[in-house]
């Protein structure tokens, strides 16, 4: 992502919203019923957000297919307080779906993407089932052979062959809006709303083959689908994505139901958001399990900002378990050769990636390229 420095920490009212406990959020988590009240929700997006930021693509959808053969290994380091924080679109629900966090922060620069996130929101809250959200997410009627106990690829097999409506998308799209707008109470801007048609239009338009760059000059370059990437398996075969089975789906969606899954609009190199968030989750004793990064780093290394980003991530709340998944490019123009569309991911383990930074032993993007875990 093109990175660009946000505003710092605003007021001292703000450090002290995320010390307490606050409405709607009970501090012990002592049960599955745990959840955050809709005005603690906003408060936290409205809070914790830098002024949004430009990147290159609509970037709607990943472009990582690599991102099923970690997971396993995801699932295997949750624990009781896992937190997670990741960045970008859909892909996070994956990540999720396998750790099993208590919450979850998406941070992304773009506020396109929070909108985004808003918009799955509500899809999510709106879809009992896999079949309900895909039909709803597409603007598609759902298949009646589908149920929960079809594949993933069954599903994306169906869709494929079902015609887009465009009174289903008018009467989706108004159902979403009053979701987000009535049922929640969030004060979305008329920009807002014009994004979210604009993010939920791509959906309609492109339906299972949407791909990472849609509008973007980068469109004809060979992505990954949405379908692609939802089918995708690990080493074994073994479809991962949230929707390759009911249970994967469903824990996804409660933690939507329960506002557990926040969107904050931030500069991962910015003085205000990824600090917010961690303060927030030390004060409730969590721990960040899982922080998927994707490239970003690479985009920090072209000036100073990995030096913020690095010393941002000290301030999580970590511990042995803790990763960070990291997708590393080939090529970039950094002087590496040969070029790839398909990153490897690596899981770098966030305690030794911070003592090596303040070592002095993280100086350049090929420094992290050699910490393949």
């Amino acid at each position: 992502m093109t990175i660009r420095r946000a505003a710092g920490l605003t007021c001292a009212s703000l450090l002290l919203f995320l010390l307490l406990p606050g409405p709607g959020l009970d501090a012990r988590w002592s049960s599955p019923t745990d959840r955050i009240d809709d005005a603690a929700f906003w408060r936290l997006f409205s809070e914790f957000s830098e002024p949004g930021g430009y990147f290159r693509s609509d970037n709607l959808v990943s472009n990582e297919r690599a991102f099923a053969a970690v997971l396993p290994e995801i699932a295997r380091r949750s624990s009781g307080r896992s937190a997670y924080v990741g960045v970008g679109p859909e892909q996070n629900f994956s990540y999720i779906a396998a750790l099993r966090p208590r919450i979850a922060f998406i941070v992304d620069i773009r506020r396109q993407n929070a909108i985004l996130h808003l918009l799955y929101k509500a899809v999510f809250e709106l879809s009992p089932s896999r079949a309900e959200f895909l039909s709803l997410l597409f603007s598609r009627p759902r298949p009646r052979h589908l149920g929960p106990r079809s594949g993933v690829r069954d599903f994306f097999e169906a869709f494929a062959v079902v015609p887009a409506s465009a009174d289903s998308f008018a009467a989706n799209l108004e159902g979403i809006r009053s979701r987000l707008v009535e049922q929640h109470g969030f004060v979305l801007s008329d920009q807002d709303l014009g994004a979210l048609r604009d993010v939920y239009s791509a959906f309609f338009e492109a339906g299972p083959e949407l791909k990472y760059s849609f509008r973007s000059s980068r469109r004809g370059r060979p992505f990954p689908t949405y379908a692609e990437l939802m089918t995708a398996a690990d080493d074994l075969g073994v479809p991962r994505s949230f929707l390759a089975n009911e249970d994967s789906y469903q824990e996804v969606r409660e933690l939507q139901r329960r506002n557990l899954v926040i969107p904050v609009v931030g500069d991962f190199a910015g003085s205000k958001a990824v600090k917010a968030v961690a303060v927030y989750l030390r004060a409730r004793g969590f721990v960040v399990t899982a922080f998927y990064a994707s490239n970003v780093e690479f985009y920090l290394f072209r000036n100073d900002g990995w030096r913020s980003f690095y010393g941002n991530v000290a301030a999580l709340p970590v511990d042995h378990r803790s990763v960070l998944v990291r997708s590393a490019f080939r090529g970039f123009g950094m002087g590496y050769p040969g070029t790839s569309l398909e990153g490897r991911l690596q899981l770098d383990p966030i305690e030794d990636l911070v003592t090596a930074f303040r070592r002095g032993g993280i100086s350049s993007y090929g420094d992290l390229l050699a910490r393949s875990k």
